[in-house]
């Protein structure tokens, strides 16, 4: 297969959402339907025995939440697909923007019964700001639902918007049928109690067939066929390029946790997503089409193995191929770096792999040499642009606990200020180590990840501080007394 041709199949997206919308459980059908994995798992169940292939985190599978972005890269459909499931809560919402820089697409997910939350429109604000395109997910149809109609009216008077309904709910709760997949015109129907595997539908290619009473009965088909009628009256017709600008969101239906609705979301989005988009550098737009390697690091994951104690940079793919053992320049460092074993991911797995292209997430071993933002090219001084970073708001003094260990939670402190989560700073008076946050969760991870995966326990100390900034002045004397009353 040809360069061009690689770069054509490839679809390297993010799913986003306020916490507890169902984005794990979604990503996991994804990777069931790609083969990827054999049962899905589940985000937090006493039934299923399985965890979430995404949620690897010691503490992710204690809380049931994502706290990191993890990577995920399988086949389905001749497509090379790569997801990135954020953490949805806004403790974590520095990872899930930096993410949003070095995907083509984004799905969002909504939960059917509390609509757009909070969170949802903040992430949808980034979206519109980069122009990303998004295609709505409404999940939870399993469960009693607010009406579908009123839901895409309140998605585009929140999220600022407009929409398009691809597929259709049946039902909600306890009457929940199925769903009507308008971009194919067929319906589909699940049966079934078993959650986990994935379920064949039953298809219909004509709404006015009636055999339709018969799947559905007389009420809920006569409902369906007035909805269609409605829709096909109401919202525009489906408009590729105006969805590649990021002016319009096709909308889909259905329930993740039982596979409802997933398969035809899956299809469409692989059909009508972008490919690999040219990306903006400082210097000029750098096309994925580009001869010459060229990537990010957009995230550093410190001891994604804790029997290694490794570092991983991740690094996004802008243009050209890249070839393992192959001597790149680290832009930032000004030096040149050879790298025998870049991986890619299923979450925490990793394999080894030879060449990459535009799009592809590869991780690279790192041992202190990159950090969230540099650039690695094949000769060429550029500067990717678009990485956030937030000022901290909350302040702890980090003490050790165990004197007998100080030296690993140094090297824990080191290592996770690298990933971007936190800030540390240093007391000018007294040389104690203060941890700066944007909140309360990411300092209960830290907590966690020293004791777990460093062996080190760690307390913090209340600090009455809620803001860093840098302070200028011409004038040395009055800054001098500033600096001494404060």
């Amino acid at each position: 297969m040809g360069f061009k041709q690689e770069i054509d199949r490839r679809r390297t997206f993010a799913i986003v959402s306020h916490p507890d919308a169902g984005k794990t459980t979604l990503t996991e059908k994804f990777l069931l339907f790609g083969g990827a994995i054999n049962v899905a798992g589940a985000v937090k169940s006493n039934k299923i025995k399985k965890t979430a292939t995404s949620d690897f985190m010691e503490i992710e599978r204690q809380r049931g939440i994502s706290v990191a972005t993890s990577v995920m890269g399988f086949e389905y459909n001749e497509k090379k697909i790569n997801i990135l499931d954020t953490p949805g809560h806004q403790d974590f919402a520095e990872d899930t923007y930096r993410t949003l820089t070095a995907v083509d697409s984004v799905i969002i997910v909504i939960d059917a019964a509390k609509g757009v939350e909070p969170q949802t429109k903040k992430l949808m604000n980034v979206c519109r700001m980069r122009n990303t395109p998004v295609i709505v997910f409404i999940n939870k149809l399993d469960r009693p639902a607010k009406d579908p109609f009123d839901l895409l009216d309140e998605i585009e008077k929140e999220l600022d918007i407009q929409v398009k309904p691809l597929s259709w709910p049946i039902g909600d709760g306890p009457h929940f049928k199925g769903v009507y997949d308008l971009y194919k015109e067929k319906l589909n129907l699940f049966s079934g109690q078993n959650k986990q595997q994935v379920e064949e539908g039953i298809e219909f290619k004509y709404l006015d067939n009636k055999e339709l009473e018969n799947y559905l009965g007389e009420s809920f088909a006569g409902t369906l066929r007035e909805d269609v009628e409605l829709i096909q009256g109401v919202y525009p017709e489906f408009d590729t390029t105006q969805y590649h600008k990021g002016h319009l969101a096709p909308v889909f239906f259905g329930s993740a946790l039982n596979n409802f609705g997933v398969r035809e979301l899956l299809e469409c989005f692989l059909d009508v997503s972008p490919a690999p988009q040219p990306t903006t550098a400082e210097e000029r737009m750098v096309s994925p089409d580009e001869d010459k390697f060229s990537g990010f690091v957009f995230k550093i994951h410190a001891n994604m193995d804790p029997n290694h104690r490794d570092r991983i940079a991740f690094v996004k793919v802008c243009s050209g191929i890249f070839r393992r053992n192959t001597p790149y320049l680290h832009v930032q460092a000004g030096k040149k770096m050879k790298f025998p074993g870049p991986t890619s991911f299923m979450a925490a797995k990793k394999s080894v792999v030879d060449e990459l292209f535009p799009g592809d997430i590869v991780g690279l071993h790192d041992t202190g040499n990159f950090k969230i933002g540099d650039t690695l090219s094949q000769g060429e001084k550029i500067h990717f642009k678009g990485l956030p970073s937030f000022s901290p708001e909350m302040f702890r003094y980090i003490e050790n606990s165990d004197p007998m260990r100080y030296k690993q939670l140094d090297k824990g402190i080191d290592q996770l200020m690298d990933e971007g989560v936190a800030q540390l700073f240093k007391s000018k008076i007294n040389g104690r180590k203060i941890i700066g946050t944007v909140g309360q969760l990411q300092l209960d991870v830290i907590q966690f990840r020293l004791k777990h995966e460093y062996g080190a326990s760690c307390r913090y100390e209340n600090l009455p501080m809620y803001k860093a900034c840098w302070i200028e002045s011409h004038d040395e004397k009055q800054l001098e007394e500033f600096r001494k009353r404060k």
